[in-house]
């Protein structure tokens, strides 16, 4: 597993049981913005938006740790099941989840309900901009606000270079649950010199994901159904037992 270590519980819990042995290698480390400017700035004025929107749960996380709970927020748009379950949990409401879960599709669901309107998108630092130029494009107002950045964590390379030491502790399939992961296990690899073994199966969480891999020279065996991690379980679970 290559997610974030605070975000492998549920896709430890389900790999296991379907009886994989799981090894742990996060190549992303969530870390503060350089600053909290923007973010605090736009949530002093939260009545304003008439959406936000939320391409995470980290941004969720931020966002409810940092906001004035008497200041109700406008619509929330979410771009998949665990971001909303985030949202909900906090006892808000979410009033769009599109139909595929990225990037893409919550922009296509969002550009006819935002024209004239105000939107506060909270994010990562490192974003792709397909959301807001698609609202900007359709008459939106824009507001983007910085929650947290991603990096690789320090001890990302030596752990690497302890699991592919020795051919039989090398793991028979990598999982990537976000373009991240895929960008940073790229970066690990040709840092240390290694290369990932043909015979270990490369599985992706959704379509942007296994673009990424694709760029960096990782081509994906199997891509999830949706971008949800109990879809790439299935995936993965299906994939083994028709081998």
């Amino acid at each position: 597993m290559t997610r974030a270590s605070g975000r492998v519980s549920e896709l430890a819990a389900l790999l296991t049981e379907e009886g994989a042995t799981v090894i742990s290698l996060p190549t992303i480390q969530i870390i503060p913005p350089e600053s909290y400017a923007a973010l605090d700035t736009a949530l002093e004025q939260l009545d304003r938006f008439d959406w936000i929107v939320f391409t995470s749960i980290h941004a969720v996380e931020v966002f409810l740790s940092r906001r004035n709970p008497a200041i109700a927020p406008g619509q929330i748009a979410v771009i998949g099941p665990a971001t909303a379950k985030a949202v909900e949990q906090a006892g808000l409401s979410v009033s769009l989840l599109p139909p595929r879960y990225i990037a893409e599709s919550l922009a296509e669901a969002l550009v006819p309900r935002v024209a004239g309107g105000r939107i506060l998108m909270i994010r990562a630092a490192e974003a792709r901009d397909i959301i807001p130029a698609a609202l900007i494009q359709a008459g939106a107002e824009v507001t983007l606000a910085e929650a947290y950045r991603n990096q690789i964590p320090p001890d990302a390379l030596a752990n690497l270079k302890q699991i592919f030491q020795f051919p039989a502790d090398r793991p028979d399939i990598i999982t990537f649950t976000s373009a991240s992961t895929a960008r940073n296990l790229a970066t690990l690899l040709e840092t240390a010199q290694l290369s990932i073994p043909s015979h270990v199966i490369l599985a992706s969480i959704g379509p942007i994901t296994s673009q990424t891999m694709r760029d960096r020279g990782m081509e994906p065996d199997v891509e999830a159904s949706e971008a949800t991690i109990p879809a790439l379980v299935r995936t993965i679970s299906n994939y083994f037992a028709t081998r």
